[in-house]
């Protein structure tokens, strides 16, 4: 199934279904960072442009490619918990654009992913109903990246249509197939970490930061520090001899979002670790992504 990566960052997504089956041909994403990286990580072309203020070249380009499925991971900064939770701010406009764009170019299948908070919102409503007045049945789920071989802690909203499709078509897929515990990073690591305990830095010192690897990883955040010599420490740590805790390093952290140890982490740390924080799970992306196909493979029994 030919597909285009919308808003891709630095390939989650494309990587996640390229592992489920699916030919990733193109991908687009506005901030040059991600963009060089993608472009050292896979062969098909990727194109730095501004979705929404350069939309008809954009709209030209996926004409031109004619994709069978469209994938985007929108901004989700405006609709996060970690951010000021305020739609209106700008990049939440950037759904609404997605949701133009499938009602354009109407591939046979589209994939969106946010942030689960994303589904509250009066824009989240507003493109599914656009959706839906063309022609979309709409498959909407929750899931929590733990469940799909991914060792973090992580809900994710995945929005899925299919043109002239019923609602809620990947449901049976995606329940078949979640796991029965989370998974944790001594599941995911075995004992290659060398630590019991490792401190993730708290948005406020309200929170816990230090966690067992006999646990999932809370969410992969944009932010990377070392235990900051000030830190009060939380009643919920696992750990408070600050010789047995350490952070997870840039490359650990990338693997915690499932990257392969193979994939190419380069540039300046601080861009690369906001990169890591903004990526999809790879293996949630590759979930998601066998769930479609095998839909896809049960209405037309001939295709592989």
């Amino acid at each position: 199934m030919r597909t285009v990566d919308l808003y891709s960052g630095m390939g989650g997504l494309s990587l996640g279904l390229m592992n489920a089956g699916f030919e990733l041909v193109a991908a687009i994403d506005n901030w040059k960072f991600v963009v060089d990286l993608y472009g050292k990580n896979f062969t098909h072309r990727v194109y730095q442009l501004d979705i929404s203020e350069q939309f008809d070249t954009v709209l030209k380009l996926l004409a031109d490619i004619k994709p069978e499925l469209i994938v985007a991971g929108p901004p989700c900064q405006d609709f996060s918990h970690a951010g000021k939770r305020n739609e209106d701010l700008g990049r939440g406009k950037q759904t609404l654009v997605f949701a133009h764009i499938i009602k354009r170019l109407l591939p046979k299948y589209f994939l969106m992913e946010n942030v689960d908070r994303v589904a509250t919102t009066q824009k989240y409503r507003m493109i599914t109903a656009r959706l839906k007045e063309a022609g979309y049945g709409l498959s909407e789920r929750i899931i929590d990246a733990s469940l799909c071989r991914v060792p973090q802690k992580r809900r994710r909203l995945f929005l899925c249509g299919r043109l002239e499709g019923r609602d809620n078509f990947l449901d049976d897929h995606i329940d078949a197939s979640l796991a029965s515990e989370r998974m944790t990073l001594r599941d995911y690591f075995g004992d290659s970490l060398r630590t019991e305990h490792y401190y993730r830095h708290p948005r406020n010192y309200s929170r816990r930061a230090v966690f067992s690897i006999d646990e999932p990883s809370p969410t992969i955040r944009g932010v990377n520090r070392p235990i900051p010599h000030g830190y009060p420490g939380h009643a919920g740590d696992t750990e408070t001899d600050r010789k047995k805790i350490r952070p997870l390093t840039t490359a650990e952290r990338a693997q915690v979002q499932t990257f392969p140890q193979s994939f190419v982490l380069t540039g300046a740390k601080t861009s690369l670790e906001q990169a890591i924080g903004n990526a999809v799970p790879v293996s949630l992306a590759e979930f998601v992504g066998k769930a479609l196909l095998q839909y896809e493979q049960r209405l037309s029994p001939s295709c592989t």
